[in-house]
């Protein structure tokens, strides 16, 4: 079996400058989540192979990985613009690493730059359920603190002000369980992604659910800051394999 771990970061960011790259408790943000992509190639040495892959149009990223010995496949400019999609980055790394390395991958994950709070037991999980379901892709969630079904509304035509998904709950604890998509980890498989004509969220897909740190992902300056204030002051023990 040949995994391939992709870690995707473009250069520029509008909500915050340079965030993939910027200093995260005095090192670059990559860097924790090349930890925990190299921690889960350690710890799970029965995969035949395991590559892992920094995709950027950066220069620091080209010479990050060459320091931390991964292989580098730059991005296209087409592919580091805002709209662009990362999907399409991620199969552009699958395609480009499949014919330089000669081989197949067999399932592809992905590892989000700006959500470092994970565990490498999240890895696992993802993968594993991965394997079990053969989903199209699998990815990760939190419990989501908001219900579309009871307590969330939304602005339609004319600024009118409607119930995302009008019902009769009243009471939070029976409505349907809904989930935030964390953006942490997604772990797709290989046909799926590979086929440029078939979107991978379309068709059969599956989750894990991660504990949820209250700052999902980096978006804004103050995300970023509170982010680094929660590992320095809450979190830093409990993801001590990442973070010590």
């Amino acid at each position: 079996m040949n995994v391939l771990i992709t870690i995707c970061g473009r250069a520029g960011s509008k909500g915050v400058g340079n965030k993939n790259f910027r200093l995260f408790l005095g090192k670059p943000m990559i860097y924790y989540t090349i930890k925990a992509a190299k921690l889960f190639k350690e710890k799970n040495k029965n995969i035949e192979e395991i590559d892992i892959c920094l995709n950027s149009d950066n220069e620091l990223a080209k010479k990050i990985a060459l320091e931390e010995n991964l292989f580098f496949i730059e991005r296209p400019n087409e592919l580091a613009s805002d709209t662009a999609s990362k999907v399409d980055a991620i199969r552009d790394v699958l395609l480009k690493m499949e014919k330089n390395q000669n081989k197949k991958y067999d399932y592809i994950i992905d590892l989000d730059i700006t959500s470092p709070l994970r565990k490498v037991k999240d890895i696992e999980n993802i993968f594993n359920k991965e394997i079990e379901t053969q989903s199209d892709v699998v990815f990760s969630v939190v419990s989501s603190r908001r219900n579309p079904y009871f307590n969330m509304v939304e602005k339609v035509e004319d600024d009118k002000i409607v119930f995302s998904k009008p019902s009769s709950y009243v009471r939070r604890q029976d409505a349907p369980e809904v989930y935030d998509m964390n953006a942490s980890i997604y772990c797709y498989k290989r046909d799926t992604l590979a086929d440029c004509k078939k979107d991978p969220f379309v068709e059969k897909i599956d989750i894990i659910v991660m504990k949820d740190t209250y700052v999902l992902d980096i978006d804004h300056e103050e995300d970023f800051n509170i982010m680094e204030c929660l590992v320095k002051n809450y979190y830093k023990d409990e993801f001590k394999e990442i973070f010590l």
